[in-house]
């Protein structure tokens, strides 16, 4: 429609340039129908189109449709996949999708306005504390494609990104049937290390004591891609130096510091880390 309307723009510009319809586009008649008449079923006709497609896209999720709650918070992604209408497994910072199937996102705030945006999936919409809102993505590949906060949210804002990872259908459904699956940790000591630390406080872990709802869900924690919401690998040697200090990797974290401990008992908790699959 932008291409049409261009179209006849500049036709008619070029009329007017070369003489031949000049006298007939200053008279009274051209003007009303060029300049009012032309422009209000145009501009009326585009915004009861916006209407109804916005209204379509933002209608709640049907009944079997692929739903995923992401949370924003100060400064990473909250993620939980819903089957049947009831949570199924929460996970941080990375969604999984299937690829060329549509998936209903609901946007959600903890805390203060964040905002949604994977470029090459769909447009950017904001997460505003106290409503939810929906948008709708596909990735028509597999592939894994960059998103990020654009809405100015604090120290660490700019530090707020996220992977969305399309798979093959068959390799997403084999994913999601482990997720769900409590985590089964290898490392002892630092499993030990990891409750009495206080880390359990803030993170869980599904199959063990920790429960903490504070930060991110760390269940099958080793088989992410990222650490500090997508910006740092997921590495043996990011990892050790995001225990011992994160602020000094991503400035803002609320993560403390934990330099106090031990450097093998930091070993020992990133062993244990490295197990959770």
């Amino acid at each position: 429609m932008g291409v049409v309307v261009l179209a006849i723009v500049l036709a008619l510009l070029a009329a007017a340039i070369s003489g031949r319809a000049r006298e007939w586009l200053g008279t009274h008649k051209a003007i009303v129908v060029g300049g009012f008449a032309f422009p209000v079923i145009v501009l009326s006709a585009l915004l009861v189109y916006g209407l109804t497609t916005t209204a379509r896209v933002l209608d709640p999720p049907a009944q079997g449709e692929m739903r995923i709650r992401v949370s924003g918070e100060m400064w990473w992604w909250r993620l939980t996949y819903y089957e049947d209408g009831r949570p199924a497994l929460e996970t941080a910072n990375e969604i999984r999708i299937p690829a060329g199937q549509p998936v209903t996102l609901e946007l959600v705030s903890a805390d203060v306005i964040h905002s949604f945006w994977a470029p090459q999936l769909g447009p950017k919409l904001d997460m505003i504390p106290g409503r939810t809102n929906i948008l709708r993505i596909q990735a028509d590949a597999p592939g894994v494609y960059r998103g990020q906060c654009t809405e100015f949210c604090g120290a660490a804002h700019a530090l707020m990104a996220l992977e969305v990872v399309a798979m093959e259908p068959a390799a997403f459904e084999a994913w999601r049937a482990a997720e769900v699956l409590p985590t089964a940790p290898t490392a002892a000591r630092g499993g030990a290390l990891f409750e009495s630390a206080g880390c359990g406080a803030c993170h869980a872990v599904r199959g063990t004591s920790a429960n903490g709802n504070v930060g991110p869900d760390l269940t099958h924690f080793a088989a992410r891609r990222t650490l500090g919401a997508g910006i740092l690998p997921n590495d043996a040697a990011t990892l050790r130096r995001w225990i011992a200090d994160a602020d000094e990797l991503k400035p803002g974290v609320r993560m403390p510091e934990y330099t106090a401990l031990a450097p093998e008992d930091r070993e020992a908790l990133a062993l244990y880390l490295e197990s959770l699959r």
